[in-house]
C-alpha cells in the first residue's frame, strides 16, 4: 500500500488471513500463524481454509491455540502490526468464548499437572525403584 502522505495508510478491503492473525497478535510471527492455519487450528465460519484466503470485515474464526479457543467476529482490518491495545480494536470476542476461555485459565491455575511433582532426574534409589516398576521384577 502506498502512503497518502498524510502518514496514515487506509484500511484495505482484504487481507491475507495469516497475515491479519498476526497483526491481531494472536500468533508472533506470520509463519506460526500459518502452520496453524494450515493445520487447521483456525476455522472460517466452521470451515478449514488456505492461509492465503482474503479475509474481511464480519468474518466470524475459530481460532484454538493449545488448549485455549476464541471464537471472533472480525471488526478491523490491517496490515501493518501495532500495540496490542489497537490489535484489540480489530476483532470482536463473543461472551460464551470470553466465559469459556476464562473458566480454562481458572480451572488450570488451581489443578496441578503430574508433571509438578517431578524435580529434575531420579536418584539411583528412584531409578531402582523405576526399572523394578517396568521390568516387573
Amino acid at each position: 500500500m502506498k502512503d497518502d502522505g498524510q502518514g496514515a495508510t487506509p484500511a484495505p478491503a482484504t487481507v491475507r488471513l495469516d497475515r491479519w492473525l498476526w497483526v491481531a497478535r494472536f500468533f508472533k510471527t506470520r509463519s506460526l500463524a500459518q502452520g496453524a492455519v494450515e493445520g487447521g487450528h483456525v476455522k472460517l465460519d466452521g470451515e478449514r481454509v488456505k492461509p492465503a484466503r482474503a479475509l474481511k470485515a464480519g468474518d466470524r474464526l475459530e481460532i484454538r491455540i493449545g488448549a485455549y479457543e476464541w471464537r471472533i467476529t472480525v471488526q478491523g482490518l490491517s496490515v501493518r502490526r501495532g500495540p496490542a491495545s489497537t490489535a484489540r480494536l480489530l476483532y470482536a470476542e463473543s461472551e460464551e468464548s470470553r466465559l469459556a476461555r476464562q473458566e480454562k485459565v481458572s480451572e488450570n491455575r488451581t489443578q496441578r499437572g503430574p508433571s509438578a511433582a517431578v524435580q529434575g532426574r531420579p536418584t539411583k534409589r528412584n531409578r531402582r525403584h523405576l526399572d523394578r516398576l517396568t521390568d516387573g521384577n
